[in-house]
């Protein structure tokens, strides 16, 4: 595995002075050895100048947050990172790569979840290449790399985790445990790319919605459990209150109940408490028995 090396290269400043000086004292001496008519002189100048427009390809920029990786032959030989104009060896191949912040969002992906349910995710990763020599030649294109790989680890994370918390009591969904689904998210994508010499700064679902065959029915089913969820909260509400209006009444001697009266308020209390709407009072002038 080729590893990124970063090289010190020269200043392009004084490496551009010097190229200009030299070709200029070069061109002078060359028109002389024209008007001198001297043969080996003008075939000497001309290597000369030659040799100096070849030097001038050793100048090259690099630009902020940006890195050049530098190839003598098809051989690695290092990677300049300092920003400003630099020189090395002309025949040197320098090859650019960002090093910015990159974020892509993945297509939607219709997967089934852990409970068998279709539905529809993506997501949004946030990378960046920390190690050029890797990106470059480890991967045919790192670009395309990340991508691919993305879209499989959020189709892997999708299958192994339900839509939602009421289809698995107790174990972790992909809608209610948001922050540790793009925690894994992200550890899975960063796996997977770190032979290609990125790193993953953040990767978090975007959209996640059931799958359009199943939504409307799914969407029934949801409200289903949040009625039935509510009620269960009404009981539970009404039955305490019924308990402490009996122990109320018994502790202040308001009055004394048996058994068969006890029965009939709590089921009276119970109909108005529990009832969705609004209940009607029956008066009774006589008593219980009649």
């Amino acid at each position: 595995m080729i590893r990124e090396n970063q090289r010190a290269v020269a200043s392009g400043y004084l490496a551009l002075f010097v190229l200009i000086v030299a070709t200029a004292a070069a061109t002078y001496w060359m028109i002389r050895e024209i008007i001198a008519e001297d043969p080996a002189g003008i075939i000497i100048s001309a290597l000369v100048i030659t040799a100096l427009a070849i030097c001038f390809g050793g100048l090259f920029i690099v630009n902020p947050n940006e890195a050049r990786v530098l190839q003598l032959f098809g051989s690695y030989v290092g990677t300049c990172k300092t920003a400003g104009l630099r020189f090395a060896n002309p025949f040197y191949t320098k090859r650019k790569v960002s090093v910015r912040v990159r974020n892509f969002e993945t297509g939607k992906l219709k997967v089934n979840d852990n409970t068998g349910n279709p539905i529809e995710v993506a997501a949004v990763v946030v990378w960046r290449v920390i190690d050029t020599a890797e990106a470059l030649f480890e991967v045919d294109d790192y670009g395309e790399f990340v991508h691919v790989q993305s879209e499989s680890a959020l189709r892997g994370l999708a299958v192994n985790y339900p839509y939602d918390a009421h289809e698995a009591e107790g174990a972790m969904a992909l809608t209610t445990h948001t922050s540790e689904i793009a925690e894994r998210l992200q550890a899975e994508i960063q796996e997977r790319l770190t032979k290609a010499g990125v790193e993953v700064i953040e990767a978090r679902i975007s959209h996640l919605a059931y799958a359009p065959e199943i939504a409307h029915a799914m969407l029934q089913r949801q409200q289903a459990s949040a009625i039935i969820a509510a009620r269960r909260k009404i009981v539970d509400g009404a039955v305490g209150m019924v308990e402490m209006a009996l122990d109320q009444l018994s502790s202040k001697d308001i009055v004394a109940l048996d058994e068969e009266r006890k029965a009939s308020m709590v089921s009276n209390l119970l109909v108005v408490l529990c009832s969705d709407r609004g209940t009607q009072p029956v008066v009774n002038t006589g008593s219980l028995y009649q």
